[in-house]
């Protein structure tokens, strides 16, 4: 996901730069909000790894 916030940030600057203005509004609005959903995700990953105590995925069984 992160990928894609990286993709509409270079968009939204190349587009901002050639003067598509419209577009590039469009493109960081796009980006700012998979950021935003980036950071919750990560947020909550955090969250629980504290609370469970695990270090990572669990080995195969």
């Amino acid at each position: 996901m992160l990928r894609w916030v990286l993709i509409f940030l270079i968009v939204a600057i190349i587009a901002g730069v050639l003067g598509f203005t419209g577009l590039a509004g469009n493109a960081a609005y796009i980006a700012r909000i998979l950021f935003y959903i980036f950071l919750v995700l990560l947020l909550v990953s955090v969250i629980m790894q504290l609370a469970t105590g695990r270090k990572g995925p669990l080995p195969p069984v």
